[in-house]
């Protein structure tokens, strides 16, 4: 009788299993290979990436959370970095780059310490205490704005300087800010008030502000006046139809006078509906739901502009930037729920008709028409224009600001070593580690525009000894004083990307065991080489 011990199974057949320091290091691997994927992007040098889906449709851009989204990633480890660029577009909006570059660098500085001995825990309490420490910095670094035009402009020439919209940044960042304070409200800024439309053709300076909604319909009819002056704009969510009736029902008719009796009453059923509009006072009509034939005709007959089918969200919009009511019955609408409007015309924009709703006063929506060469053109600069809104959007509502241009990093840097001097103990070599990580934003920024990262990070850090602000000018590779120049950046971007950043890795750095089921046969390549991960 053998007293061989016989294997126990405890996994389904196909799982694998990697543990320990294979576990960690793949990880971190596949942490990084995602932060190298977007690294070349940081900065107004920093180079676009050109994604093709499996449908062929092309995306040209350098905005950290729309490649990353777009890569497709499966590597668990390397989903939560992602997760980090969608965190940081959603609370900020802009800075999705920073936060997987800086995540990517931490634990790249962590597998060094790791190789040391350092137990997981030890390195994610120093970072857990660098990361609190770093937001104290950086709060005692900024500088407050209280709506200074000047530096909200800069904000949004910050944000959008390196992407598709830098051609035209002057005006595009006039734009961004006219449209927040157009809509900021009781301390309160939604960005979803600010309507992006795109369109085709021209330059993108041609771009514009509406104080109002355009929408991208037509008038229902010829007839109607293709400008409405002193508008005063009907919203209903109604149909002007003869609605189906709810149950089966069937009507007989016997004689063709009782057809024509029939036709009669549907006729003056339209026309009263026409009239309960023209009655109102109403000169636009804008109906979320379908206009029959013959009420379009009494309604162009009546000189009223309609247009018929429109989104439930620009009904909102229109409702805010013109100050009407949305009526659902249209036997409730009357003078009171009309909102208005300086102007309602029908304009040619590229090959299409679209509709502008402007001139409204105190409008609590605004539109921002973007124009460009091509559709890949339009998308590049859409996205940046949503970073600025979100820079500046969160800069007014924060009220505080930091240098640009990698100047905020090296003084962090330096300040979390002085407080790193005052700890002892193997926390401290973490929390210098966590310094170094953060030095990789003014590396990155010199690397990407062509010049030796360790000269320029040497004399950046030779001239914080005097002034806190001296950051790179990425063009002359000289250091920069970065408010003087107006390189500024919202405090939240920075605080939000070390928060995240911070978390995931003591997330990533804490899993020691990788247990994978044997479901489904596709590998975690997440769009790079294959790390030697198991099958997920």
């Amino acid at each position: 009788m053998s007293n061989q011990i016989q294997p126990i199974f405890i996994l389904p057949e196909g799982s694998n299993r990697t543990t320990g320091k294979d576990a960690q290091r793949n990880n971190i691997m596949a942490a990084k290979a995602v932060a190298e994927s977007v690294r070349t992007t940081l900065g107004p040098k920093g180079m676009d990436k050109m994604l093709v889906d499996s449908m062929n449709e092309v995306i040209v851009t350098n905005d950290g959370v729309t490649i990353l989204k777009e890569m497709q990633v499966e590597h668990p480890a390397a989903k939560m970095i992602v997760e980090v660029a969608k965190t940081q577009e959603d609370e900020v909006g802009d800075g999705t780059t920073t936060a997987v570059i800086l995540t990517g660098e931490l634990l790249k500085n962590a597998e060094k310490l790791l190789d040391d001995n350092f137990h997981p825990t030890i390195i994610s309490k120093g970072y857990r205490k660098a990361a609190e420490k770093s937001i104290e910095i950086l709060n005692s670094m900024s500088t407050k704005i209280d709506g200074n035009k000047e530096i909200l402009r800069n904000i949004a020439i910050t944000a959008m300087t390196g992407k598709g919209a830098e051609i035209a940044k002057e005006k595009l960042s006039n734009i961004t800010v006219e449209a927040i304070l157009q809509i900021f409200d009781n301390n309160e800024i939604d960005l979803d008030l600010v309507k992006i439309e795109k369109k085709t053709g021209e330059s993108v300076d041609n771009s514009e502000l509406i104080m109002g909604i355009v929408i991208d319909k037509e008038r229902v009819h010829p007839g109607m006046p293709k400008r409405v002056e002193n508008a005063r704009i009907a919203l209903l969510d109604a149909q002007l139809e003869i609605k189906n009736t709810e149950i089966d029902a069937k009507i007989q008719i016997t004689s063709p006078d009782q057809l024509d009796l029939f036709l009669q009453q549907e006729e003056k059923i339209l026309k009263n509906m026409a009239n309960k509009v023209i009655d109102s006072g109403a000169n636009v009509l804008i109906c979320q739901k379908g206009i029959d034939d013959l009420a379009q005709h009494y309604l162009a007959k009546a000189g009223v502009y309609a247009v018929r089918r429109v989104k439930k969200s620009d009904m909102e919009k229109i409702a805010k930037a013109t100050n009407a009511k949305i009526v659902n019955n249209l036997k409730e609408l009357s003078s009171d729920d009309l909102g208005n409007a300086g102007l309602v015309e029908a304009k040619k924009v590229g090959d299409e008709e679209m509709t502008y709703i402007r001139e409204c006063k105190e409008a609590k929506a605004v539109t921002i028409l973007i124009r460009g060469g091509t559709n890949h053109v339009i998308d590049e600069v859409e996205r940046a224009v949503k970073d600025a809104l979100g820079d500046v959007s969160v800069a007014i509502k924060d009220n505080k600001v930091l240098p640009g241009a990698g100047a905020c990093e090296i003084e962090l840097a330096k300040e979390l070593r002085k407080f790193a001097g005052n700890l002892s103990g193997r926390e401290q070599i973490a929390i210098l580690s966590f310094a170094d990580a953060v030095e990789i934003i003014p590396r990155t920024l010199a690397e990407n525009s062509g010049f030796d990262p360790i000269d320029i990070l040497t004399e950046l850090k030779a001239q914080h000894a005097s002034n806190m602000n001296i950051g790179i000018n990425v063009f002359t590779g000289r250091p920069i004083d970065s408010i003087k120049e107006g390189i500024i950046e919202p405090l939240r971007i920075k605080t939000q990307a070390i928060k995240s950043a911070a978390e995931v890795s003591e997330l990533i750095l804490r899993i020691d065991d990788v247990i994978a089921s044997g479901r489904g046969n596709s590998s975690p390549q997440s769009g790079m080489p294959h790390q030697g991960m198991p099958d997920m």
